[in-house]
């Protein structure tokens, strides 16, 4: 991620901003630096409570780490952001990166199931592969299994029903953290 030296809290929540977004699938993902209207109470308030978001995230990848033995845990980083609307996710997992990224919108849904979106993006690190495939079905149930979580029951279109499992409560206006 990228680090700032600036004092301005509105110009070191803008380049974390565009730092999650070379982090990104596509840098589009992260597109609140556009609005102008949005982006100055946004950042400022990343600036000022990111370090403690994070920290968060990273006590749930921990949590997701210690369902693996050493040698099986991938190099994985996290790291809130606000995601575009419109490509409807969450979350998102880029194998693509060294270490692999993932990003989080805590935004998006309450607080308290923060661990199972990390869990879900993690279950796709794991597997090394996009998509909601064998693979990713069983990382996912190591992971149920470990963090004590019901794993997904059979449905006929698995696929399917995993791409939003386990459930996370959406919020009301997912912009609404991001203002404090």
């Amino acid at each position: 991620m990228l680090i700032t030296t600036s004092a301005d809290p509105f110009t070191r929540g803008l380049d974390y901003l565009y730092g999650a977004r070379s982090l990104a699938l596509d840098p589009e993902m992260v597109d609140v630096v556009y609005d102008l209207d949005k982006r100055i109470p946004i950042c400022t308030w990343i600036a000022n409570h990111i370090d403690a978001v994070n920290a968060e995230l990273n006590a749930c990848l921990q949590a997701c780490h210690d369902c693996f033995h050493p040698w099986q845990q991938c190099a994985i980083q996290i790291f809130a952001a606000p995601l575009a609307q419109s490509f409807g996710i969450d979350g998102l997992c880029n194998l693509k990166t060294d270490p692999i990224t993932i990003l989080i919108d805590v935004g998006r849904v309450i607080p308290e199931d923060w661990l199972g979106l990390v869990m879900h993006e993690y279950a796709h690190a794991h597997a090394g592969f996009p998509g909601h495939h064998q693979e990713f079905a069983k990382s996912l149930a190591h992971l149920c299994l470990g963090l004590a979580i019901a794993p997904p029951s059979y449905q006929p279109d698995m696929e399917a029903s995993l791409r939003s499992y386990p459930y996370c409560r959406p919020t009301q206006d997912p912009l609404a953290f991001w203002r404090g």
